[in-house]
């Protein structure tokens, strides 16, 4: 998958390599905020040669994973940061470049000294006074072997948290573990495959010291960039909820017409269509909620651009239908569908989810009834959409008083400072009239 954006970012970070003969090819930023990656695989092999617009790998943001192309022709000399590595920081060499007739046998030094160039300057630890030494004596205890002396006194090991942790649980000694990391960091799989040497001693365990009865999975750029942004969201975002109940039997019969006419097609609606679009007419109807919180200004947007959270592996995320009022339920419907696949596949271009005006998050698939969302800012609003159930409701018209209706349970989370209570039910009622009309879609 080759996208723009891609190709912008790339020129950024890459070394051109008739400027640079054996240069580094920089972990390259594909997009605005990101601040490291990972390598999800080369597509060009060492020692092969590349021409412009060939993509040389692929990069795994925290949404996406995106192609990197190469912007002028060149010889991809050596790979410094493999297949598979996370947490590569912006800016980091992941590999040497060259052009044809460059002499390749310079390109590990070329490693070797791109490395030393990115790697933090460590301060030189003062060394500490020489004591005299004790003299022993028959009586004297011999000392205990402290396992902290396998580390060279002011040497720094560099180690993930998640390496760290295993290592402490199980007692090895990270000194003793060679890391595959960049810069040589030391990783989970280190640790977890390491083996002591015959001739090492024995690690003392804690008597009761047991194999975790447990799984950790390492916490991914999308997961963590998730947790950041909804836990300032909730904090910092003066949130409010606005709960209705609506009639969708109106809706249910409507869909039901509409797949008979689309089955010859292959096409099929669904209630989350219907959604999208009276979100849609609603927004026209009341553009207060169709809005942002910059700072010193509130936006309010003209077009509807309509973020539609989607569950993935690696996390959820928010791919956006773009001005959902000029669109029919049909095309509303092709187009979802493609982006959940894409969100699914990690093969979403950040022009996909970035920049939406209000968000939809529908749990009513996994028969949740009612819930409450987290706003995802700077947009002011988010609707969380129950399932549809059967409920009895009253009904005077009838003989018996009361009847079944198909109801479906909404809640407007919003941000007070851009929406007042008043405007969120404005919005609620337009919006609870659009999908109990339906028919006033295609007015």
């Amino acid at each position: 998958m080759a996208t723009s954006v891609a190709r912008i970012f790339a020129r950024r970070f890459h070394v051109s390599a008739r400027r640079h003969a054996l240069s580094p090819f920089n972990m390259p930023a594909m997009s605005p905020t990101m601040s490291e990656g990972g390598i999800a695989s080369w597509k060009i092999k060492e020692g092969e040669s590349f021409s412009s617009g060939d993509v040389l790998l692929e990069v795994e943001t925290d949404k996406a994973t995106i192609d990197v192309e190469a912007q002028d022709d060149g010889i991809l000399a050596k790979i410094m940061v493999q297949d598979g590595t996370k947490g590569v920081l912006v800016g980091t060499p992941i590999a040497i470049i060259g052009e044809e007739g460059d002499d390749l046998s310079g390109a590990a030094d070329a490693a070797t000294k791109a490395t030393s160039a990115s790697k933090p300057k460590e301060e030189k630890p003062t060394e500490p006074p020489k004591s005299e030494p004790t003299p022993k004596t028959e009586s004297s205890p011999k000392p205990k072997e402290d396992i902290k002396a396998e580390l060279p006194s002011g040497d720094r090991i560099f180690a993930s948290p998640i390496a760290k942790k295993i290592a402490l649980e199980r007692g090895i000694p990270l000194s003793k573990v060679k890391g595959s990391g960049p810069s040589g960091r030391i990783i989970r799989e280190d640790v977890e495959s390491y083996k002591p040497s015959a001739a090492a001693p024995p690690v003392s365990q804690p008597p009761t010291a047991a194999v975790p009865d447990y799984v950790d999975t390492p916490v991914s750029n999308m997961r963590r960039t998730i947790g950041t942004r909804l836990t300032q969201s909730k904090q910092e975002l003066p949130h409010y909820y606005v709960t209705v109940d609506i009639k969708m039997d109106k809706v249910l019969k409507l869909r039901e017409v509409f797949n008979k006419t689309l089955a010859d097609k292959g096409a099929k609606l669904s209630v989350n269509d219907f959604v999208v679009k009276a979100v849609a007419c609603a927004l026209a109807d009341v553009p207060e909620a169709n809005s942002a919180f910059l700072g010193e200004v509130i936006r309010t947007y003209k077009k509807a651009d309509i973020s539609v959270a989607v569950a993935t592996p690696s996390g959820l995320i928010t791919p956006i239908i773009r001005d959902v009022g000029a669109k029919g339920l049909a095309t509303i419907s092709t187009e979802a569908k493609g982006l959940a696949k894409k969100a699914r596949e990690g093969k979403l271009a950040p022009s996909d989810y970035q920049g939406g005006t209000f968000t939809i998050s529908n749990l009513g698939m996994y028969d949740v009834s009612h819930f409450t969302a987290i706003i995802n800012p700077p947009q002011s609003c988010i609707l969380a959409v129950g399932s549809t159930q059967a409920t009895i409701v009253p009904a005077p018209e009838e003989e018996r008083g009361f009847k079944t209706a198909q109801i479906m349970k909404v809640t407007l989370s919003s941000d007070h400072r851009t929406v007042d209570g008043a405007v969120a039910a404005r919005w609620m009622s337009a919006f609870k009239g659009y999908l109990e009309n339906p028919l006033t879609f295609m007015l």
